[in-house]
């Protein structure tokens, strides 16, 4: 079988091509060429404010590092050796039938040159130690009877602790009530059984919270805190006996 060749095309020409490349890379070098020497003038006219930047930098990282090492650490550590002598105090408080009150006051106001929680709280501010040191406070003043105090260092207290926080914000609430200030204890509760999900203090605060919504005549809310304890705390020590709370609810909101 014959072949033959079609006629009226040309090969291909690719030395247009390649001079469009050539020159087209030659651009993207000239550009480049350019911005990288205009960076060196701004470099150069720049260079000193540049080096005193590096300088402040360097010495603010290690200004702050030496001022963790140096003053943050060994004072986190003295406040915590300071905070164990008025918690044996408050310790021994929590398990003996008298002289509870002497020992509680022992902790608040220290001993034998040594400090007590308010010195700690106010001395070591800042510190893990100084913000337990309001926690402690707090609890020996509500135990005290001496709501205003407690409330006002309980207030101090900040923790994200699953326990802690919950039962400081929770200890502020029964501070409200026993100066019968109901609504303030009612929002200090719920805030409290809000504050970290557990078995522990969730339904414990709940309870509060919708005994004292009772005591304000807020059926429809204390129903519903009493229902939250049975659908999402059953096992709880509250939740074994809110059936008679609820049914107590559901009657008062009736009548």
């Amino acid at each position: 079988m014959a072949t033959y060749k079609k006629r009226g095309s040309k090969p291909k020409d690719n030395r247009q091509e390649k001079v469009q490349e050539q020159s087209t890379t030659a651009e993207v070098f000239n550009t480049l060429d350019e911005t990288a020497s205009r960076s060196e003038q701004w470099i150069e006219k720049n260079s000193k404010p540049l080096f005193y930047g590096l300088v402040l930098i360097a010495v603010v990282i290690l200004g702050y590092l030496g001022y963790n090492k140096y003053i943050v650490e060994p004072t986190e550590k003295e406040a915590a050796n300071e905070l164990a002598f008025p918690r044996k105090y408050f310790n021994q408080a929590n398990t003996v039938s008298v002289g509870v009150d002497s020992l509680l006051n022992l902790g608040l106001e220290g001993a034998d040159g040594k400090y007590g929680f308010t010195d700690i709280a106010s001395t070591y501010s800042g510190t893990k130690a100084g913000n337990l040191a309001n926690y402690y406070a707090g609890l020996s003043y509500l135990k005290l009877k001496q709501y205003d105090k407690a409330i006002e260092y309980l207030s101090k207290f900040s923790s994200e602790d699953e326990l802690l926080g919950p039962t400081a914000i929770g200890a502020v609430g029964d501070a409200f009530a026993d100066i019968n200030q109901q609504k303030d204890a009612l929002k200090y509760y719920e805030d409290a059984a809000n504050k970290k999900a557990n078995d522990f203090t969730t339904p414990l605060f709940l309870y509060k919270a919708g005994i004292t919504a009772m005591e304000l005549k807020d059926y429809n809310k204390a129903l519903t805190l009493f229902k939250k304890i049975k659908s999402d705390y059953p096992t709880s020590s509250q939740g074994g006996k809110i059936d008679q709370y609820i049914s107590s609810a559901e009657f008062a909101t009736k009548n």
